[in-house]
């Protein structure tokens, strides 16, 4: 048996694939839909469209969809403070000024983290169960 592959198509497919990663990417951080990676999830700063403005896709599957997306946001917050932390740890600053600072910037942070998360959610839900 013969496993030869053609190495343009293989190039061709692995360039695909390289866009479609691209595109998830840029319309995550644009806080698009998963399907179409064109309409905007929210209509304003805390809440969502129900359903995508440009293909009609119901962003809530279900009451309760959403709780999936604490883990991005729990995950999301961590990276976000870690820095922080990081220089005031090396700065020797008490535990409660470092405490203290981080709930601050969790708590400026929250309506970001809130709609990168749901979105990241959304399209993890749309790349393992499409619609």
């Amino acid at each position: 048996m013969d496993l030869a592959y053609n190495d343009a198509s293989f190039q061709q497919v692995s360039r695909r694939y390289q866009i479609a990663v691209t595109m998830n990417w840029r319309a995550i951080f644009g806080l698009r839909c998963p399907r179409c990676l064109r309409g905007k999830a929210f209509r304003s700063l805390l809440v969502m469209h129900e359903h995508c403005p440009e293909c009609g896709l119901k962003f809530a599957r279900e009451p309760g969809f959403f709780l999936g997306a604490m883990y991005f946001s729990y995950g999301l917050g961590i990276l976000a403070s870690l820095p922080i932390c990081a220089v005031m740890f090396y700065h020797e600053y008490s535990p409660w000024a470092i405490f203290g600072v981080v709930i601050a910037q969790l708590a400026l942070l929250s309506p970001l983290l809130l709609r990168y998360s749901r979105v990241a959610w959304l399209h993890f839900d749309q790349r393992f169960d499409p619609r």
